[in-house]
């Protein structure tokens, strides 16, 4: 039997999904006995030039992470589709946005004025500003361009798969390569390595469906390691997260911040979320309410963490 091809690209992203991956520790050497890996730039010493070179469909599957930025993500995403049989949009970045995606809240020249003008570290008294082409006495240089809006890959190219996370965990990451490599994978259009339940129900935490008259940050209260994290008044996404983390950050004492995503059917996980607080919320009035509510510092920058460009707001406007 021959073995899997297998492709690994970082768009848009930290690099923590390649890192989620190379976390199967000594599973690796398994992976590499089932799958030979095509092209992965950040581990293996790959060019753009050796992925062009292939065939279409040469590979089998891979695993894309990171949104879609700049024209040089868009130019890979769409060659990697050309080349692969299976596209699997692989964490949070990928699959809408993630915190990249955060930056639809701003213009792209405001994003610019900061990054190339205002930051406390940068000193450009030219106010220079990266153009896609310039030419130099040794030649023209090409950089990618940098997009209007922070894309999802599904924007640019067709996805099988969907795996949620920021990263995916170890166990996740496995699990879907031995399904892969068994051939035991659900139908397309699927999330893998996940489940389509909210987080609340795998959560080990004491629920008693107590109303919330203040909402608090983390270090302002000493959190109850066995009560619900938003019955103590901490921002939890777990009501409309899918499950499939192994709740590592509520097992922490920390908040679920929704990286998984929402579930299915779910369009809009902020406005959800926000249904979601409203039932929870004791207020005797509009005032009240108003005033509890508005204890939640940057709710849009909150509940849209990780899904801004794949929402029904895309971008601010």
């Amino acid at each position: 039997m021959s073995k899997l091809k297998l492709a690994s690209y970082w768009g848009a992203a930290c690099g923590g999904c390649d890192v989620a991956i190379l976390d199967i520790h000594e599973k690796i050497v398994d992976l590499s006995n089932a799958a030979d890996i095509v092209f992965w730039p950040i581990a293996v010493d790959f060019k753009y030039s050796d992925l062009e070179a292939y065939e279409d469909g040469y590979i089998d599957v891979c695993l894309f992470h990171g949104a879609v930025r700049n024209s040089e993500n868009e130019h890979i995403a769409k060659l990697l589709r050309q080349k692969s049989k299976v596209m699997v949009a692989f964490g949070s970045c990928a699959i809408s946005g993630g915190i990249p995606g955060l930056a639809n809240f701003k213009k792209k020249d405001d994003i610019f004025a900061r990054a190339y003008f205002d930051s406390p570290s940068t000193q450009n008294k030219e106010k220079v500003l990266p153009v896609p082409v310039l030419q130099m006495p040794e030649g023209e240089i090409d950089i990618p361009e940098f997009y209007k809006d922070v894309k999802c890959l599904a924007d640019v190219v067709d996805v099988e798969y969907y795996m949620p996370g920021c990263p995916p965990t170890s166990e996740q990451i496995w699990n879907v390569v031995l399904a892969i490599v068994t051939g035991q994978l659900p139908p397309a259009g699927s999330f893998v390595g996940c489940e389509d339940r909210a987080l609340c129900n795998t959560c080990k935490r004491t629920k008693t469906d107590k109303k919330i008259k203040k909402f608090v940050r983390p270090h302002e209260i000493i959190v109850d390691p066995d009560l619900c994290l938003l019955e103590q008044g901490l921002v939890c996404m777990g009501p409309v997260t899918r499950a499939g983390c192994g709740n590592q950050c509520t097992g922490a004492n920390t908040p679920c911040s929704g990286c998984y995503g929402p579930l299915s059917g779910v369009v809009d996980m902020g406005a959800k979320y926000i249904s979601a607080l409203a039932s929870v919320v004791d207020a005797d009035s509009p005032e009240e309410a108003d005033k509890i509510i508005s204890e939640v510092l940057d709710p849009a920058g909150t509940f849209y963490r990780y899904g801004l460009p794949g929402s029904l707001l895309r971008r601010a406007k």
